[in-house]
């Protein structure tokens, strides 16, 4: 009949967590893709705060809860950001709250779990934007400095304090997407740090690295893997700016207009799955690194997919992760005098 229009259906799908419709509306669900045991048994204090009060944007802090009679201990401090393809994701989510939980209780140290922008409502850059501004952040509310004025801010920084933070021991790592940003926060910020605050590594936990030209493992993956060419392909088409391909250097850091490795300053992890289709990125990722003399080590899981970490953060594998992250954040602990951030 005249006057009848189509009524929006679904044109993407990520995961049953979001859902971009015909008429370009986004549909977001809080609930995550999958569930986790919940083991939060109070050996990990945590809470809440905003960093991005303009974005609306939320960070998770963790730290081992204190035994009685022990004291204060120093503590590394581990900025983590979630995976999910530039998508989907968040810091609430079980299974990246169960991550930080093992890894604040086991490394020990503290955790701070910071959300960002997601696509398509916010194209890249906005996620590696949010995330300097995160670690800018927590810049701030470490090192010795005025507040804002506000109580929130107050009770942020006495918290921190509170924590025995080692100011000359943050290292940054997410997981995917997360381990992408990471990189190039490496690249922004590299040993440099943070003023006062000193970057000591950057641990990289299965990073997102894409490329136009299909790899290997990329052509040989199942199309049944949690993460397969199809779900790539979608994630790519909502988070990439318009016109841009898979080697846009946000994503692809080995890529033709991608400004090269040698910015890369500093210690870098690369945790690796033997059956990720984005494994022979990852691999090529560590040897170009090795060749312009970047400091950067590699551990590869076999036979594990995409995502297994923080899919089955219980598992025992997952706690071989947390270990290998903790051996790695641990190596240059003697050189650290902790509490001004110097050598």
């Amino acid at each position: 009949m005249a006057g009848d229009t189509e009524a929006p259906h679904v044109v993407e799908d990520c995961r049953g967590v979001l859902q971009v419709l015909s008429d370009g509306t986004t549909v977001r669900s809080a609930a995550a893709p999958y569930t986790v045991e919940d083991r939060d048994d109070g050996r990990v204090e945590w809470r809440d705060a905003v960093y991005h009060p303009a974005h609306g944007l939320g960070v998770r802090m963790y730290r081992p809860a204190r035994r009685e009679g022990k004291g204060k201990e120093r503590l590394p401090v581990l900025a983590y950001f979630h995976g999910g393809g530039f998508c989907i994701g968040s810091r609430a989510w079980p299974s990246v709250h169960a991550c930080c939980l093992r890894f604040a209780h086991e490394l020990p140290a503290l955790v701070l779990s910071f959300d960002y922008r997601l696509a398509p409502e916010h194209r890249l850059p906005a996620a590696h934007e949010d995330a300097a501004a995160a670690l800018a952040w927590l810049r701030d509310r470490l090192a010795p400095g005025p507040a804002d004025g506000s109580g929130s801010d107050e009770d942020v920084r006495s918290w921190l304090a509170d924590s025995g933070a080692d100011t000359g021991r943050l290292f940054v790592s997410g997981d995917s997407a997360g381990a992408n940003i990471a990189h190039h926060m490496a690249a922004r910020f590299g040993a440099a740090g943070l003023g006062p605050v000193r970057i000591a590594g950057y641990a990289l936990l299965m990073p997102a690295f894409t490329s136009e030209a299909p790899t290997q493992s990329e052509l040989g993956s199942r199309g049944s893997a949690f993460l397969s060419r199809d779900v790539a392909e979608r994630y790519n088409r909502l988070a990439l700016p318009a016109g841009a391909n898979k080697d846009y250097p946000l994503m692809n850091p080995l890529g033709p207009d991608s400004p090269g490795l040698g910015l890369v300053d500093g210690r870098v992890l690369v945790v690796v799955g033997g059956d990720d289709m984005l494994k022979d990125n990852q691999v090529r990722y560590v040897e170009r690194m090795k060749a312009v003399g970047n400091d950067v080590e590699l551990a590869v899981f076999a036979g594990k997919e995409h995502g297994f970490f923080s899919r089955d953060p219980w598992s025992e594998t997952s706690g071989e992760v947390v270990r290998v992250v903790g051996r790695f954040m641990g190596r240059d602990a003697a050189d650290s005098t902790g509490a001004d951030g110097q050598d």
